[in-house]
């Protein structure tokens, strides 16, 4: 897997996926940023649930799961010292379908968190507190 991270201007960058897509990332406004783009850290949020989203919806289409929509949405706590890396994450999977196996769909989050999920594993080896939950959505 590779990316390449190219200055654009100021402290904003244009990053590159080895697939080929693109993003502006941006730094903070109080940081000379523009706000055109996610911040560094943020990207590194948004990665996680991509990840973690990625196996539930995985999992959950294995179990002929009839889901609807899946939303992971995440809040994170920083250091208040630099560097300010994140110190607990809290997901909440909210899932919709008919007919869902509401323990088939807990299972498959614990599973992503547990055992399939490279960004969770790599921030928890890192020290970050993991918390999933879910909430069922009509």
């Amino acid at each position: 897997m590779k990316a390449h991270v190219s200055w654009h201007h100021g402290v904003s960058f244009v990053a590159e996926s080895g697939s080929g897509h693109a993003t502006i990332v941006d730094g903070a406004p109080e940081h000379g940023g523009r706000n055109i783009g996610p911040r560094p850290m943020e990207l590194i949020l948004m990665g996680l649930g991509s990840c973690a989203s990625f196996d539930v919806i995985t999992i959950l289409k294995k179990q002929r799961q009839d889901v609807v929509s899946c939303d992971c949405i995440l809040e994170a706590e920083r250091a208040d010292a630099v560097p300010a890396v994140f110190t607990k994450i809290t997901m909440d999977f909210q899932v919709s379908g008919n007919n869902l196996d509401q323990t088939k769909v807990k299972r498959a989050v614990a599973l992503s968190a547990e055992k399939y999920c490279s960004a969770s594993k790599m921030l928890e080896d890192a020290g970050v507190e993991l918390i999933h939950r879910v909430t069922f959505r009509n």
